[in-house]
């Protein structure tokens, strides 16, 4: 498998509806992070993303449902630490799948890397509205110190993020910057969207490859 290349603007929907608004912006990088659905219900919001991903040109990383990622031919899952516990890893590594992990600490670092995942994700960066945070916000300098841990592995900054902070991310050694609400919850999410596209295709212009 090739070394992976994240797109340094990585976006998080809730559902696929948000699909057809946020592709045609330009999105490449999104993971569908559904939660609390019917079986039925998943499988159908998982397919309904890799169609739209792949007919937009777009990297479809689908969030904890490895099972059906893989009956549905995905090719890319993200495991948070809850999910690394019942996760079958040999059978995802089999089908094909990357691997994406969350990590908040120097335990979960080192869990991560035993399983040699294809990226791994810090955060929270900043304070995050989402949800309660077990962790302190890690800030940028963590970035750097994770980075040099990890090596060429991609490292996703996540948390609290705006355009402006996420370009703080990328400075800081983070190759993707990963928003969840920032976008979401904008007024004018398609507009929000094509900002960070912007924002970050000014970093990626400017960083060596």
């Amino acid at each position: 498998m090739s070394a992976l290349v994240l797109d340094p603007f990585y976006l998080i929907v809730d559902d696929a509806a948000w699909l057809p608004r946020l592709l045609p912006a330009g999105v490449k990088l999104v993971q569908l992070r559904v939660k609390d659905r019917a079986e039925s219900e998943l499988r159908a919001q998982i397919a309904q993303a890799r169609d739209l991903c792949a007919a937009h040109g777009a990297q479809l990383v689908v969030n904890d449902y490895w099972r059906i990622a893989i009956d549905e031919a995905c090719d890319f899952v993200h495991l948070g630490q809850g999910d690394l516990d019942s996760a079958d890893i040999p059978a995802i590594r089999a089908h094909g799948l990357r691997i994406g992990v969350s990590t908040h600490d120097d335990g979960e670092l080192e869990r991560a890397l035993s399983l040699s995942p294809d990226y791994v994700a810090l955060g929270p960066i900043y304070p995050t509205l989402l949800k309660q945070m077990a962790f302190a916000p890690q800030g940028l300098d963590k970035i750097g110190v994770w980075k040099k841990r990890i090596g060429s592995i991609p490292l996703v900054a996540i948390g609290g993020l705006t355009p402006e902070r996420g370009l703080a991310a990328l400075h800081a050694g983070a190759d993707s910057a990963c928003v969840v609400t920032d976008v979401l919850r904008a007024g004018e999410p398609e507009r929000r969207a094509r900002e960070w596209i912007e924002a970050t295709a000014v970093w990626r212009a400017g960083e060596p490859r």
